[in-house]
């Protein structure tokens, strides 16, 4: 039931880490802070279709 997700800055929009989750528990959609590359701080990252 585990699927592959990509997780997206909210304010660069690059797609930068990858992870897995469960479909059955977790219904909604990701949203992590973590550290963007791009934009050299944290920052909020959303799970990406």
């Amino acid at each position: 039931m585990r699927e592959s997700i990509t997780l997206a800055c909210t304010e660069c929009k690059g797609r930068n880490y990858y992870t897995y989750k469960n479909k059955k528990t977790t219904q909604a959609r990701l949203e992590r802070n973590k550290f963007c590359k791009v934009c050299h701080r944290h920052t909020l990252h959303k799970e990406a279709k």
